[in-house]
């Protein structure tokens, strides 16, 4: 009974990080009316990354699946390239929420459950399990009802789209590495990368104001959903492939509405049906996925 519980691990760690992101969703705004976009990144993920380089220092570079010619530089060079792609999902995210409304930045920004599997598709040259493709569809109609989103392609959903295909390319960067690296080291450079980033915009647009208010959520998401959620859902990739991690991680926006319901949002039926059809979704990549594990007992 053990064996098989910790056999659904990794899910449960990508269903741990969904929670967190999509939990803070409504502390992270009410942080932005105090500081600016791009000073709420650098304090987040700064404190993320300090808080881990303790751990990291104790852990090490290696990893299970170490290659004979990895090393601490080429961990830290793809610690710097995960951070980097982050980065600039998260800054055309904040772009394009000048630009476009909430529901449609939410609903673009979830595509990232698409491009994942066409960007895997890219790189390895392997098409998406039929079953994979049918919960991506899924998940898809389930994010546009649940967000009530009305995209235009305008400016602002055009450089958002940006930050979805950016997402895809993240998520297939933290599986191919996952298992070559430390997850806690991976993790650490990464964060502190985007926040290196950060600083060149931090000093154009200003940090804002850090109320107690503000530093409460930049701490609470910087160790919350940076250092801890960050390294478990890498930890996690090391077991799950990037398409399927993409479709669990659509649980954000699902929490995030169910806590919108308990401070007095309501998503009316059409979103409480898509949040349905988004858990759906992933209910049919996780059976596609053991069918696929059974198959592969069998021929072995």
């Amino acid at each position: 009974m053990n064996a098989r519980l910790r056999a659904f691990y990794p899910e449960l760690a990508l269903v741990v990080a969904s929670i967190l992101y999509g939990a803070t969703f409504t502390i992270v705004q009410d942080a932005l009316e105090h500081l600016t976009a791009t000073g709420f990144v650098l304090l987040r993920f700064a404190i993320g990354g300090l808080a881990l380089v303790p751990l990291a220092l104790h852990n090490g570079w290696r990893g299970p699946g170490a290659r004979p010619d990895d090393s601490a530089r080429v961990l830290t060079g793809c610690g710097i390239a995960l951070g980097f792609t982050a980065f600039v999902a998260y800054v055309c995210q904040n772009v394009g929420l000048q630009h476009t409304t909430t529901s449609n930045s939410a609903f673009i920004t979830g595509l990232f459950a698409v491009f994942t599997p066409l960007v895997f598709a890219v790189v390895y040259r392997r098409l998406p399990d039929r079953s994979l493709m049918v919960a991506v569809l899924l998940a898809v109609v389930g994010l546009f009802l649940l967000t009530g989103a009305r995209p235009s392609l305008g400016f602002g959903d055009g450089i958002t789209l940006v930050t979805a295909f950016f997402f895809g390319i993240w998520l297939v960067q933290a599986g191919a590495w996952a298992n070559r690296f430390d997850v806690v080291s991976l993790t650490c450079v990464e964060l502190l990368a985007i926040a290196a980033l950060s600083i060149p915009l931090v000093a154009l647009d200003g940090l804002g104001d850090v109320t107690a208010q503000a530093l409460f959520a930049v701490v609470f998401t910087g160790l919350g959903c940076s250092a801890f959620a960050f390294s478990i859902q890498v930890w996690a990739q090391r077991r799950i492939e990037p398409a399927r991690t993409s479709i669990i991680n659509l649980l954000e926006p699902v929490v995030a509405g169910f806590v919108g319901y308990a401070v007095g949002e309501r998503l009316g039926w059409a979103g409480y049906f898509g949040a349905a059809t988004i858990l759906v979704g992933i209910v049919v990549t996780e059976l596609g996925a053991r069918r696929s594990e059974a198959r592969a007992v069998v021929s072995g």
